[in-house]
């Protein structure tokens, strides 16, 4: 090997040596007190956008404003006092029955306790229930319903009260139709459909093919039926995953 080549080798390991002891150093500097710090907060920017952000779900608009839960205070099958703010901070379902009901109420009642029954291990889950014969459904008779139908959750409350307030959170407060009709069976007809309501006391639902919210779940086909006689498809499922999408956020 020549002497020219030696020098060469000497020159680059050199400049290697001065790079190392000048430039590594900064790099490492770099690492530790900007560049890394500034990709972890990139990193906790993202993850508190996610934890943080809505869900798809459409809100009930009316006169171009969500609707939120109007105030209520009725007694539950506990003898209680529950009024919409013990439901603030929950996701849940809303239901207008009677326990006398020798047609949809059954129904939807077993349909929810299937749901109940899905999301046992979630405390921030919820089912509001309101009697539209309160004459006849006092706090003992919703209490012997309760256990009857195997309805456990302690945010599920079955209620009762004033009934011209009962009819007016219904008909107005979520536009879920009830009244008084002797012709019918029962003597009652009501909405076998169910509102499913945010941690905020909002009204949600997903929305159609056409982007319309569909505002309320059919309650009256059990999920594993799968549709009716007509072919109209069960919603069970998808009140299911609208409420695991509600707890998220």
């Amino acid at each position: 090997m020549s002497k020219k080549t030696n020098y060469s080798y000497v020159g680059i390991a050199f400049i290697l040596l001065v790079f190392g002891i000048i430039f590594i150093p900064k790099i490492i500097d770099r690492i530790n007190a900007d560049d890394f710090t500034r990709d972890e907060s990139r990193s906790e920017e993202v993850s508190a956008l996610n934890k943080d952000a809505k869900s798809d779900l459409a809100y009930l608009e009316i006169d171009k404003k969500p609707k939120k839960v109007p105030v209520f205070s009725f007694t539950n099958q506990d003898g209680k006092t529950i009024t919409n703010a013990d439901y603030l901070g929950k996701v849940y379902v809303v239901e207008f029955f009677f326990t006398t009901c020798p047609t949809i109420c059954p129904i939807m009642n077993r349909n929810l306790v299937e749901v109940q029954d899905h999301f046992k291990n979630f405390e921030n889950f919820g089912v509001a229930s309101f009697t539209i014969n309160p004459e006849i459904d006092t706090p003992e008779v919703l209490k012997r319903y309760a256990q009857n139908y195997g309805i456990t959750n302690p945010n599920w409350h079955l209620m009762t009260g004033d009934e011209t307030d009962i009819y007016k959170l219904a008909n107005e407060g979520f536009n879920l139709y009830t009244s008084k009709d002797e012709t019918v069976e029962g003597g009652f007809e009501h909405s076998g459909n169910f509102a499913l309501i945010d941690k905020e006391g909002f009204i949600r639902s997903r929305k159609d093919e056409f982007g319309n919210p569909i505002i309320f779940y059919n309650g009256l086909i059990a999920e594993a039926d799968g549709e009716d006689e007509d072919g109209i498809p069960q919603e069970i499922t998808i009140l299911k995953e609208d409420i695991s999408k509600l707890l998220k956020e």
